[in-house]
């Protein structure tokens, strides 16, 4: 009860602050520049200078905000890279020289790589085929919530699901894993399926998948309903059948926010951390490149030049894609 108590209190002293700020501000920029009771060109150019200052006293607060979460820790991961295990003394590039040589990290790297071939393919892929199939029926709506419901899980959370699902109990004994109970009730052997080296990967990817779909069924499906009906009715007078329609009219013509789920997927991938840690915390040859930099920061005593390390080749590998997705955006939007 105390936390709730000091969660809304919280949230009401954020709202009023922001008040408060976004107040006073105009109150003192309008007083360094008055336009009330100037005349001519005086009144002109004070309000020209409010103008103009005005959008970025509102901007002023998430800017500080990025500076402070987002462009000094990059920074200062970067230079804590060049250093030793306590982040004080200067090493050069011995740290990428480890990862070079290092086992863990090139099974991390190809475990990265798996995750990047699969995931946002089936995620985007099972996401167009739900969004096509769910607007041609009455409960369609119905179905797209169940789908997308994944989406408000953690993935902590969804781990934990899983976890039942993939649960293993010896032969003989009452599979309480739902996969387990199959394969026994088929006449097969239960598995300890997220201990199966390689294998494991897979059996973890489902799950990002199942919370992935959603996100993509609701972009594509709004991208569907956006297709112009002349194109489909031009293709079914052609004699196109459904197949044709969809995937020869409908999909070329939806390519660029297709790609943008994919992109913006794989970035996600790229960065998975929580889904590892909650189900092997890398065992098994599970190890992903956002866990392997959790371990070696923050376990074993701590390592912050080689833990930074990895996380400046994790931001190298994302920030291709970002700036992709950056540019695709601004060509849609006409550079606005």
């Amino acid at each position: 009860m105390e936390q709730l108590i000091a969660a809304i209190l919280t949230m009401v002293a954020g709202v009023l602050v922001c008040a408060a700020y976004f107040w006073s501000s105009n109150l003192l920029l309008d007083w360094i520049f008055p336009s009330k009771g100037k005349f001519g060109a005086a009144a002109s150019r004070n309000l020209r200078f409010a103008n103009m200052v005005r959008p970025w006293l509102f901007l002023a607060p998430a800017l500080l905000a990025l500076a402070i979460y987002l462009v000094y820790p990059v920074i200062k991961s970067v230079l804590l890279s060049f250093n030793d295990r306590g982040g004080q003394d200067f090493v050069g590039l011995r740290n990428y020289l480890w990862m070079i040589n290092d086992g863990e990290f090139r099974q991390s790297i190809f475990n990265n790589f798996l995750w990047l071939l699969v995931v946002p393919a089936l995620s985007t892929f099972f996401g167009l085929i739900i969004a096509a199939l769910t607007d041609r029926i009455w409960w369609g709506n119905i179905a797209k919530t169940l789908i997308f419901m994944p989406m408000a899980i953690s993935f902590v959370g969804a781990a934990v699901i899983w976890k039942f699902i993939y649960d293993y109990r010896a032969a003989g004994s009452d599979q309480i894993g739902l996969l387990n109970a199959l394969v026994v009730a088929l006449g097969g052997e239960p598995q300890a399926w997220i201990t199966l080296p390689f294998w494991n990967n897979f059996f973890l990817m489902v799950i990002l998948i199942w919370i992935q779909t959603g996100f993509a069924m609701v972009i594509l499906s709004a991208a569907l309903r956006g297709i112009p009906e002349e194109t489909i009715e031009a293709a079914v007078i052609d004699g196109a059948n459904g197949w044709q329609i969809f995937f020869k009219i409908m999909v070329p013509q939806i390519w660029g926010t297709i790609a943008v789920v994919w992109t913006t997927i794989t970035i996600l991938v790229l960065k998975v951390f929580d889904i590892v840690l909650a189900m092997t915390n890398g065992q098994w040859q599970s190890q992903v490149l956002a866990n392997l930099m959790f371990d070696w920061m923050f376990r074993g005593g701590g390592d912050f030049g080689r833990g930074a390390a990895i996380a400046v080749v994790i931001m190298i590998l994302v920030l291709p894609i970002m700036i992709w997705n950056i540019r695709n955006a601004t060509r849609e939007t006409g550079g606005h």
